[in-house]
């Protein structure tokens, strides 16, 4: 099994297993097997960190929603909803090795120009990065905290 680096993030317990010559994670939120990835190592902890530290349900999540970007599918590694199914919250993860640039950020923006949540997360394992949406001016201001869940 290769092993998967330590994180910025708490350590969890994943359901981990070899299959046809993959290393396969159970995600709780799509209820079926997957590739552990190192994005995926990521969003597994991310996801477990933003339920337990943060207090987010698990109904209100879910992880690789299509939408479409100028005609393009595309997938949101996991958005929050809010109450009323709304998208609060877009989080994009990348593996732990690569570096959080500006097109990381670009490529956040474009999925929220389908969504238009109110905060957008960026995370690596390692460095994560939140910012608000103001809406009104068209602006963004990068939050030195997540958001606690709020009813």
């Amino acid at each position: 099994m290769t092993r998967y680096p330590e994180l910025n993030l708490p350590v969890i317990p994943l359901r981990i297993k070899e299959e046809g010559g993959q290393t396969r994670v159970y995600d709780t939120l799509r209820e079926k097997w997957v590739n552990l990835t190192p994005e995926e190592w990521v969003r597994q902890h991310f996801v477990s960190w933003l339920q337990s530290e943060y207090g987010y349900p698990p109904l209100l999540m879910a992880n690789e929603i299509g939408i479409e970007v100028n005609g393009t599918r595309k997938r949101c590694d996991t958005v929050i909803f809010k109450r009323n199914g709304e998208p609060g919250i877009i989080v994009e993860y990348k593996a732990p090795h690569i570096d959080i640039t500006q097109n990381v950020f670009d490529q956040i923006v474009r999925y929220n120009m389908q969504l238009h949540a109110d905060y957008l997360i960026v995370s690596n394992g390692m460095k994560h990065y939140c910012c608000k949406i103001d809406y009104r001016d068209n602006s963004y201001h990068f939050i030195p905290r997540i958001p606690f869940y709020t009813k």
